[in-house]
C-alpha cells in the first residue's frame, strides 16, 4: 500500500506543481531627479555624473557627484546616485552609507528604499533587508511577498506564514506563494498545519477543483489513503467531469478490488488532453502490470493502446512494445517500436531494438536495409555491423556478410559475447562460400570465447 501511495504522490506531483518564476517589481514611473533651484555649475556636474555612469566610468561619476555635494549637500538624489556608483565599484561600505543618507533625507522615496533593499539583499544582509522592505510594503504587494521570502531565508517561519496568510486573504491563492508555503512546511515538518490549511481551502471554496487535488496529494503523501480516497470521491461528486481526479481514483479502486471502476478511470486518464504525458506513462505502466497479472482484461489494454497510439508519445509506445515483448508477441512489439522510432528518429536504443526484432522475425531485407542506414549514422557501433552481417547471411549474400563482419570486428571493445557472435556469423558465411578452413577457424574462436565466459 505504501509503495502505491508513493507512486500516486509522484504522478500528482507531475501535474500539480509546474515550475514558476517569481515576478519582479516593474515600476513605470522614473525616480524624481528634481534638483530644485541650483546654479549652472551644480547642474553641469550632476549631468556629467550621469553621463559618466552611463558609459561605466563610475570613478569619474563619483568625483562629479562629490563636487555636487560640496556645493549643496541637502539634495538626496546625489547620495542615491553615489550609492549606485559605489556599488558598481564594489565599495560596499560607502554604497550603504550613501543610500542610507538618501533615505534619511527623503524617507518616503520608494526608489531610494528599493535601491537600499536591493543592496542589502545582494549582500545577504537579510535582517537589514527585512527592515527596509517593511517600509516598502505600502507601495506594492510584491514587496510583501518579498518580505515573506526574506522571513523564510532567515528561518522566521511563523512570520512568513502570517504574511502569506494576509496575502492569500487579500489577493487569493497563488502558485508562487504556495511553493513558498510548502517550503516552510517541509522545513518545519508541520504536515498537519499544511493539511489543515488545505482542508480550510476546500471548506471555504468547495467548488474549486485545485483545492481538492492539492489535498488529495498531501493525504497521499502522508499515507492517509482513506482520507485521500474520500476527498477524491467528494471531488467527483461536485465535478463529475473532472479528469485529473482519476489519477488518484484508479489506484484507490485497484486497492479496493473495484476493477471495472479502476479500468474506467485509467481510460479517462489516458484519453485526457489535460494530463501530462509523464503522468499518463505511469498510469499506462500500472495498466500493463495489472493486465500481466490479470490477462482476462487484455481486451481493455488493447482498447487503451488504440487510444494512446495516437498520442505522439514515444515513451508510451516503448512501454507498450516492452509489454508485448515480455509476453512473447514480437510482431506487436515491433509495431510499437517502429511507431516510437518514427517519433524519435535519433533514439539509439529504439533503433537497436527494431533491428534486432527484424532479425528475430527473419525480416532480413528490412534488417539489411535499415542496418546499412544505421551504419551511415553510427559508423563505429559494432552491433549494427553484426545485425547487417546476420541479415546478409540470411539473404545468402555471404561475401558481403564477410566484408561487413570483418569491418565491424575492429570496433568491438571488451565484449567477448559480441565478438563470439561475430565469429559465429563469419563461420556461417565462410561455410556458405565452401571455405571450410576459415569456417572452422572462426567456429573454434567463437567456441573458445563462449567457454571462457
Amino acid at each position: 500500500m505504501k509503495q502505491k501511495l508513493h507512486i500516486l504522490v509522484f504522478i500528482f506531483g507531475l501535474f500539480l506543481f509546474p515550475q514558476v518564476n517569481y515576478a519582479q517589481v516593474d515600476f513605470n514611473k522614473k525616480p524624481d531627479d528634481d534638483l530644485g533651484n541650483v546654479d549652472d555649475k551644480f547642474q553641469e556636474l550632476f549631468y556629467e555624473a550621469l553621463k559618466q555612469k552611463g558609459i561605466e566610468n563610475y570613478d569619474r561619476s563619483v568625483e562629479a557627484l562629490l563636487k555636487c555635494i560640496e556645493i549643496d549637500n541637502s539634495v538626496p538624489v546625489l547620495y542615491f546616485e553615489l550609492g549606485k556608483n559605489y556599488n558598481k565599484l564594489k565599495n560596499f561600505g560607502a554604497a550603504e552609507d550613501a543610500l542610507k543618507k538618501a533615505v534619511k533625507i527623503e524617507p518616503d522615496n520608494e526608489w531610494f528604499l528599493d535601491e537600499l533593499y536591493g543592496f542589502y539583499a545582494s549582500q545577504n544582509e537579510y535582517d537589514k533587508a527585512i527592515k527596509t522592505v517593511k517600509q516598502l510594503v505600502k507601495y506594492h504587494p510584491d514587496y510583501k511577498e518579498d518580505l515573506a521570502s526574506l522571513y523564510v531565508q532567515t528561518k522566521k517561519y511563523n512570520d512568513a506564514l502570517k504574511v502569506l496568510d494576509e496575502l492569500d486573504a487579500e489577493f487569493g491563492i497563488s502558485v508562487a506563494r504556495d511553493l513558498m508555503r510548502n517550503q516552510i512546511y517541509e522545513a518545519t515538518g508541520r504536515k498537519k498545519d499544511q493539511i489543515k490549511n488545505l482542508e480550510s481551502r476546500v471548506e471555504n471554496n468547495p467548488d474549486k477543483e485545485s483545492n481538492y487535488l492539492a489535498l488529495i496529494f498531501r493525504y497521499s503523501e502522508n499515507n492517509d489513503k482513506e482520507k485521500a480516497f474520500e476527498t477524491a470521491k467528494e471531488l467527483l461528486k461536485i465535478n463529475p467531469k473532472s479528469q485529473i481526479v482519476h489519477l488518484a481514483l484508479y489506484k484507490f479502486y485497484l486497492d479496493d478490488n473495484a476493477t471495472d471502476k479502476a479500468i474506467e478511470s485509467m481510460k479517462i486518464v489516458l484519453k485526457s488532453s489535460q494530463i501530462k504525458p509523464e503522468a499518463k506513462l505511469k498510469v499506462l505502466s500500472d495498466f500493463v502490470s495489472f493486465v500481466r497479472e490479470n490477462p482476462e482484461y487484455e481486451s481493455d489494454l488493447v482498447e487503451v493502446t488504440a487510444l494512446v497510439g495516437d498520442s505522439n508519445n514515444g515513451k508510451t509506445l516503448v512501454e507498450l512494445a516492452q509489454y508485448y515483448l515480455k509476453k512473447g508477441d514480437k510482431t506487436k512489439a515491433l509495431k510499437y517500436y517502429e511507431d516510437a522510432l518514427a517519433l524519435e528518429t535519433n533514439n539509439f536504443q529504439i533503433l537497436r531494438n527494431v533491428l534486432l526484432l527484424y532479425i528475430d522475425l527473419k525480416q532480413f531485407d528490412l534488417a539489411s536495409e535499415k542496418s546499412s542506414k544505421a551504419l551511415e549514422k553510427y559508423p563505429s557501433q559494432p552491433i549494427f555491423y553484426l545485425i547487417n552481417g546476420v541479415a546478409l547471411n540470411g539473404l545468402s549474400q555471404s561475401e558481403k556478410a564477410v566484408e561487413i563482419l570483418e569491418s565491424g570486428l575492429d570496433y568491438i571493445i571488451e565484449d567477448t559475447k559480441m565478438e563470439a557472435d561475430f565469429y559465429s556469423q563469419l563461420s556461417k558465411a565462410y561455410t556458405s562460400l565452401n571455405n571450410t578452413a576459415k569456417a572452422k577457424t572462426f567456429a573454434d574462436k567463437a567456441k573458445q570465447l563462449e567457454t571462457s565466459n
